[in-house]
């Protein structure tokens, strides 16, 4: 076989487990290095890498740096080694082969210096011999041969032979083969079981699924696994990791792995019955609890790798939320005795005005909340009402409800949004630079009302862990969580696009190749100089060179700039091409912007070169048909029935529509508008298996449910998506009509998938009463 270096190693390596070739992987691995992006090799470096997306350049940096390590520490283990003077050419061959850190270290273990130990004590005394003879010499009687290793050291023939026993148990404890074997058997075989603490019944309740639970370790889903891990911290449960619990047989089929791996029969006489015990302790003492240990590490790590993956697909899906755009938007951060805060924003966002309302105890001012909003609605042509669905959320819908059935059309859309995160955006440095002269509170409302114009905005502000959308989150490695959930913001960003000359300096931070530091030297040029006219006066920003403006430059967004291209997701270094393309069709780039059907007719074959092959002239043409376009979806709303409020108020069979929040490995949350988000197992999100609950919906997704069951105890609501004839349905509203429409400004799965929008809500005739004539009256005070 010819050498292959350790590049080329790690690239067949990564190439097999990402369906890809090594010289693609060989190339986005050079680019990395080189410090690109994975959103700009994927977008801009097509031709390098033939062709891998986000997804596998993902895995691939994940892979290349876990591969890197490992190859790191298989040098030292080969130096350490070869100080020793143990190296032989066998022994290199065999760790060369190894392809993981567990297998490594298995290798590693009989070399690895280590304190003394007992059997280095037993060696120390001499008894390194009966145990060699004791191996080598089955026929050999145990008691008589330690009997000529008796001296001061050695008192007596049982210190004798336990000395003999523990050099042996060391050296079968350390022979990577069989621990390889052993490690193996225990992943197919092993049982996972969980006991409740005697006297933690009532204080942990909570876990009293798993307070005599036991299943296989192969298959304990993430979120049991997290959750029996999270009881365990606490101090309620005992986890272990049984093996052959119900093997009855006198020599257990691990103790017959030990036993077989050295030539031991399991009947026998003289030596053979005295090794068959060594064996068996072996086992017993020194790996049994060694590899336990290791099965329970790793289900953790499984365990968190796939909370990590469902809270970075959750996340994804809400940072990539349907944005309901440049419109006059107040944000209601709702709250009882400290009062419902209200923020209303311009079409960009900008801050216009605050208040805060007191329409709940113990003031009770319905009326005067309501004409302050309504107010403020007048001033400002408030186009959408934001409520954040927290404390009083729903009784503060109430109340716009009501004062919107009293205003003259056209009227507002309210839409419940989530708030998760507000608090903490609220009081972090960023919204102090943003609002230093605001109030704590207001801020929140403010980011309410801008997360339904544009999540992805105004989401990128806050710490992803913040914002809630992950199982126990709280109980995975936070650096490892926290650098997935970074790359989810960054691809999302950068998937979009940004506007240079709006977009706040945390929004411009996830551009590729910026950073916080480079984001607010933009800023503040901008500030300075004013707006941005072309991408290439980037490059008169401090600090910012030819490097970062070719990683950043494609991603950002010039409107009505002097460059119309710079408007579009096409890079600077293929204007050329594009302008090619646009001399070829003989019109103006404005002109040709959006023209679908020239555009079609080209053939790419034609604009492609050395430089620029067919993946980015394909790119080129199809910018030019859409340019700029956002991949998110279009806005919708949901609906909820205006009678349902509160779990007392549910039903099972009544048949509702509510917004998915969170999507996790063994189910789906979603919120009908009763404070607590009802749960779709995902035995019962389709008439069909369903591994994934990622194949059915996601975050953001408005779906028909049927009310299954309700715990208000422990309110637990459980849904079901399965079809149903309607026969147990409830018929919405007393008297038929549809019910009204609320929204956590999230996209909706069957919009994205081609379904009709909704129709606007029908403006409801204002009503005529007190409550009509004191709001009319208060709005022409404005």
């Amino acid at each position: 076989m010819p050498f292959m270096s350790i590049q080329d190693r790690i690239a067949l390596k990564i190439a097999g487990e990402i369906a890809a070739q090594p010289r693609q992987v060989a190339a986005a691995v050079e680019l990395l290095d080189e410090g690109a992006t994975v959103p700009f090799i994927a977008r801009y470096r097509k031709e390098a890498t033939g062709g891998l997306d986000d997804t596998q350049l993902r895995l691939l940096e994940e892979r290349l740096a876990y591969l890197r390590e490992l190859e790191a520490r298989r040098q030292t283990v080969l130096e350490s080694i070869r100080a020793q003077g143990k190296l032989s050419e066998e022994l290199e061959g065999k760790i060369a082969a190894i392809e993981t850190k567990a297998e490594l270290e298995d290798l590693y273990l009989p070399y690895k210096p280590k304190r003394r130990t007992r059997a280095e004590i037993a060696r120390e005394k001499g008894l390194g011999p009966l145990a060699d003879a004791l191996f080598d010499d089955r026929a050999l009687v145990p008691e008589q041969a330690a009997a000529a290793y008796l001296g001061e050291q050695v008192p007596d023939v049982k210190s004798a032979l336990d000395g003999a026993r523990d050099i042996l148990m060391e050296r079968f404890a350390e022979n990577a083969e069989l621990l390889g074997r052993l490690r193996q058997y225990l992943k197919d075989h092993a049982q996972l079981r969980a006991r409740v603490v005697d006297g933690k019944q009532e204080a942990g309740a909570k876990f009293s699924d798993y307070f005599d639970h036991r299943e296989r370790w192969a298959s304990v889903p993430s979120h049991r696994a997290l959750a029996m891990l999270r009881g365990r911290n606490e101090e309620v449960l005992m986890l272990e990791i049984e093996i052959d619990a119900d093997d009855a047989s006198p020599v257990k089929p691990a103790e017959k792995m030990v036993a077989e791996a050295f030539g031991i029969p399991l009947q026998g006489v003289a030596a053979d019955a005295w090794l068959l015990e060594v064996a068996r302790w072996t086992w017993r003492v020194k790996l049994q609890f060694s590899l336990s240990l290791d099965l329970m590490m790793d289900m953790r790590e499984r365990a968190e790798e796939e909370a990590i993956r469902v809270f970075a697909r959750n996340l994804k899906d809400l940072l990539l939320a349907a944005p309901a755009g440049s419109r006059s938007t107040m944000g209601l951060d709702p709250g009882i005795r400290t009062g419902v805060k209200v923020a209303v924003v311009d079409g960009t966002g900008k801050l216009v005005e605050t208040a805060t309302v007191y329409p709940f105890q113990p003031r009770n001012d319905v009326r005067g909340a309501q004409a302050e909003l309504a107010k403020l609605i007048a001033r400002h042509q408030v186009e959408l009402i934001a409520i954040g669905n927290g404390t009083a959320s729903r009784e503060t819908d109430k109340l716009v409800s009501e004062l919107l059935a009293a205003l003259p059309a056209p009227k507002p859309i309210k839409i419940v949004v989530s708030e998760a995160g507000a608090s903490v955006y609220s009081a972090s440095a960023t919204a102090a630079a943003e609002f230093p002269d605001l109030d704590v509170s207001l801020r929140g409302a403010v980011s309410i009302a801008r997360r339904l114009q544009d999540p992805l905005a105004e989401l990128v502000k806050i710490e992803p862990k913040s914002i809630g959308v992950g199982q126990y989150q709280h109980d995975v490695d936070q650096h490892r969580l926290a650098k997935a959930l970074d790359a989810v913001v960054e691809d999302a960003v950068n998937a979009v696009g940004v506007d240079l000359n709006t977009a706040s300096a945390s929004l411009l931070a996830r551009v590729s190749g910026l950073g916080a530091s480079l984001a607010e030297a933009v800023v503040q040029h901008r500030n300075q100089v004013g707006p941005f006219r072309t991408r290439k006066a980037l490059l008169e920003v401090a600090r910012l060179g030819p490097k970062t403006f070719e990683q950043c430059a494609g991603f950002l967004r010039i409107r009505d700039g002097d460059e119309p291209l710079d408007a579009s997701a096409v890079h600077p270094e293929a204007y050329e091409v594009a302008a090619r393309i646009v001399a070829a069709c003989g019109r103006d780039v404005r002109t040709l912007m959006g023209d679908s059907k020239a555009l079609k007719a080209l053939d790419p074959r034609v604009f492609a070169d050395d430089k620029f092959g067919l993946p980015t002239v394909r790119d080129i043409i199809g910018e030019l048909e859409k340019p700029g376009r956002d991949p998110r979806p279009g806005f919708k709303t949901a609906s909820f029935l205006d009678d349902v409020h509160e779990i007392a108020d549910l039903k099972p069979g009544m048949v509702l529509e509510g917004t998915v929040t969170n999507v996790a490995a063994f189910g789906a949350f979603v919120d009908i508008g009763v404070h607590q988000d009802g749960l779709v197992h995902v035995s019962q999100l389709a008439d069909r298996f369903v591994k994934d609950p990622h194949e059915v919906v996601k975050a953001g997704d408005v779906v028909k449910v049927r009310v299954v069951d309700v715990d208000a105890k422990r309110k637990r609501i459980a849904l079901s998506m399965k079809k149903d004839d309607g026969s147990a349905a409830r018929q919405p509203g007393p008297r038929g009509d549809a019910p009204r429409g609320r929204d956590r400004g999230q996209n909706d799965g069957r919009n994205a998938r081609g379904g009709n929008s909704r129709p606007p809500q029908a403006a409801a005739k204002p009503q005529q009463g007190s409550l009509g004539a004191a709001l009319l009256e208060a709005m022409k005070r404005k």
